[in-house]
Order: structure tokens, then C-alpha cells, then sequence
């Protein structure tokens, strides 16, 4: 059993049922305001950081959901941190409360934009990594073990990046929808059953 389990040298086992998909980080961008004084924020609102000298973005911190934010002069902010879609929009509400509450304008529901998911789920079997690497052709695939231990795989439809560990575990960026990720995932796993059949 503890052979298997290693994935090396060996042909990966059958794949059992994939794990449900875990969304880890959301990042999405919005703008709130047309300009922000950050100066000004950073004299009056907690929570915040900013050193224009290393960076031009203002740092805000929200606790719950939990999430930071990058406020930049233009207006647009940046959030990260979020495991939902619905923490986004509220994580945002909370920075446009926070902005307004210290005498600054801010716009009401500004549109959210997803940058980036990045999702994690288990493909409840070992990986050989070494095989899979050739099977899913090296054109898409970067693995270099004695660099770092997880397999690079790029996928063109849907346009995402999957990292493929040897315990079967994979971990999905790059997508702007779950859907995406959904979908990518089973044709990760359709392609891994004819490789493994």
C-alpha cells in the first residue's frame, strides 16, 4: 500500500469520485470612486496601511468576511481573500461604509469583477506524475520534480492552470467562474481515466 501511495515508477491507480471543488482565494476589482485621497484615509480610518514609497496602494483589512483590500488613487480597489462570491460583495459593501463613514463619497454597488479563482479539490488516488506528463503532452506541461513536486498542466478551454500533486490533489487557478473550474476539472479527470485505463 505505502508504494502506491508514493506514485512514482508506477501507473496511476483508477480514479475514485473527485472531492467537491473548494474555492480557497477569490480576487476581483471594482472602483468605488472616481479618486481617493489616500492621505487623508490613512490619517482617519484604522485598519489601514499605506507606504507610498514601497507601494502604491492603501491596505485594508476586513475581518469578517475575512479579506484584504488594495484602494489605489484612481478609486479602483482590489480584494482578495475571499472564499465566495457573496463575501466579495459583502467584504466590498464593508470598504464603501468604511470610506463614507470617514466623509469620503463612494459609489453605490459599484460592479465587481473576478480576476482570479483559485479552487482546490482530490482526486481521491495517486498520481505518476512522470506518465501523466507525456500522456497529457509536454507542449501543456511543466514538471520538473527537482524543482517542485507538482505537475503544471495548461489548459486552453477553459484558459486555467492546475497544479497536479502525486497524492491526487490538484489546485485549479486562473478562472473567473466556478463553472470553469468545474469543467476543468472533469476534463482533467476524463483525460487521467484514458491515460490510466
Amino acid at each position: 500500500m505505502k508504494e502506491k501511495e508514493k506514485g512514482k515508477g508506477r501507473r496511476s491507480e483508477k480514479l475514485g469520485k473527485a472531492s467537491e471543488i473548494k474555492i480557497e482565494n477569490i480576487v476581483a476589482t471594482t472602483a468605488i470612486s472616481n479618486e481617493l485621497d489616500l492621505n487623508a484615509i490613512i490619517e482617519v480610518l484604522p485598519d489601514t496601511k499605506y507606504e507610498p514609497e514601497k507601494f502604491p496602494g492603501l491596505t485594508l483589512r476586513i475581518k469578517e468576511p475575512k479579506a484584504g483590500n488594495l484602494l489605489f488613487h484612481s478609486g479602483k480597489v482590489v480584494c482578495t481573500g475571499t472564499k465566495s462570491l457573496e463575501d466579495v460583495e459583502l467584504v466590498i459593501d464593508q470598504v464603501c461604509e468604511k470610506i463614507k463613514s470617514v466623509g469620503f463619497e463612494v459609489r453605490n454597488k459599484p460592479k465587481i469583477q473576478v480576476q482570479n479563482i483559485v479552487a482546490s479539490a482530490d482526486l481521491h488516488t495517486t498520481l505518476n506524475l512522470s506518465s501523466i506528463a507525456i500522456g497529457l503532452g509536454l507542449d501543456r506541461v511543466e514538471y520538473e520534480p527537482e524543482v517542485f513536486p507538482g505537475l503544471v498542466y495548461r489548459v486552453e478551454e477553459p484558459k486555467v492552470v492546475m497544479l497536479l500533486f502525486s497524492s491526487g490533489k490538484i489546485i485549479c487557478s486562473g478562472a473567473r467562474k466556478k463553472e470553469d473550474i468545474e469543467e476543468a476539472v472533469n476534463r482533467l479527470r476524463e483525460r487521467l481515466a484514458l491515460l490510466v485505463s
